[in-house]
């Protein structure tokens, strides 16, 4: 039976706090959204949800075990220890966000609000909370492993992602490097590279392939290539990736036949910049959190060698 130290609850703030932290006060943030011809109440009835779920969260948490609430803007900073709970209440990229910063920590993703939180992450509610998290604590919990993403450097930095890694330019700039992948090298310049896991075959990976089908079928109808358009998904403990390269541009010094793949867990994409600046490697969708990925930088792209643990219903 896992024996649990702490829970480390994570928070996010809603779109109200945000917009108040912009603005400065809530009736300027109503001001702008009127005169912008939106409704400032679907933003404070979000808000009042969220909210409801927090002190019912705060109120479910068992007596005799220290708890500790972290807003996600303090991710990157905080250190888990290895026999800390994890759970996350926010929409979906929550879990997504804190789960590369875990190594084997369990995580129960709770909904705060179903009516506009689509919860593919979130299996549970927050009127769930009580049970599940006194289940996990005795030890009767099931997890489903996750596949994550790494990414790392010759100079021993790494990142992980939980849906998606970005190679790039930070800017609109086009991204030179050279890639190698199964014996195969090419120099090329585009508009950077995805590398997607199972867990965000759903998102980026998908808007990828609609796009690239929508494109050629445009120029030549065929059934066969919106059958393929709608085969985007993958299950999240799959142990392999797809990388692909957007707006690839072939000139006398970029080539494009390297532009698709599949990474198997025996696999490494390696990139090496050629970007004397500007150049970066962001995950999930977090672009203040990154790695630098300048001129003479190599990346090694694999299969992480750690999973997510997310603790479903047994």
């Amino acid at each position: 039976m896992p024996a649990f130290d702490k829970i480390v609850v994570i928070t996010q703030k809603t779109a109200l706090e945000e917009l108040i932290e912009r603005f400065n006060t809530r009736e300027q943030a109503r001001f702008y959204l009127e005169h912008m011809g939106t409704s400032f109440e679907s933003y404070q009835e979000a808000h009042e949800a969220y909210q409801a779920a927090l002190q019912a969260l705060q109120e479910a948490l068992p007596e005799g075990v220290r708890h500790q609430f972290v807003e996600r803007s303090f991710l990157p900073n905080f250190l888990f220890g290895e026999t800390d709970l994890i759970v996350t209440l926010g929409r979906d990229g929550l879990v997504v966000n804190t789960a590369k910063y875990l190594s084997s920590q369990p995580l129960v993703g709770l909904n705060p609000d179903p009516e506009r939180v689509d919860g593919v992450l979130l299996p549970f509610r927050t009127d769930q909370a009580s049970s599940v998290l006194r289940r996990v604590l005795q030890g009767r919990y099931a997890v489903q492993l996750v596949t994550m993403a790494r990414a790392g450097l010759n100079n021993g930095q790494s990142l992980y992602a939980v849906n998606d890694l970005f190679i790039g330019q930070k800017t609109h700039l086009s991204a030179r490097y050279r890639l190698s992948f199964r014996g195969v090298e090419e120099d090329q310049s585009s508009s950077g590279i995805i590398v997607s896991t199972g867990a965000g075959s759903t998102g980026w990976f998908r808007s990828i392939l609609t796009g690239a089908v929508g494109v050629v079928s445009a120029f030549d109808r065929k059934k066969k290539l919106e059958e393929v358009r709608d085969q985007y998904a993958f299950d999240r403990d799959s142990p392999w990736l797809y990388f692909t390269v957007r707006e690839p541009f072939i000139s006398k010094v970029s080539a494009a036949g390297l532009v698709f793949g599949r990474i198997e867990q025996a696999d490494s994409l390696a990139v090496t910049s050629q970007m004397p600046q500007g150049g970066v490697i962001f995950s999930d969708g977090i672009e203040k959190d990154y790695l630098e990925f300048q001129s003479g930088s190599i990346a090694h792209i694999g299969v992480a060698d750690k999973k997510v643990h997310l603790v479903v219903a047994s």
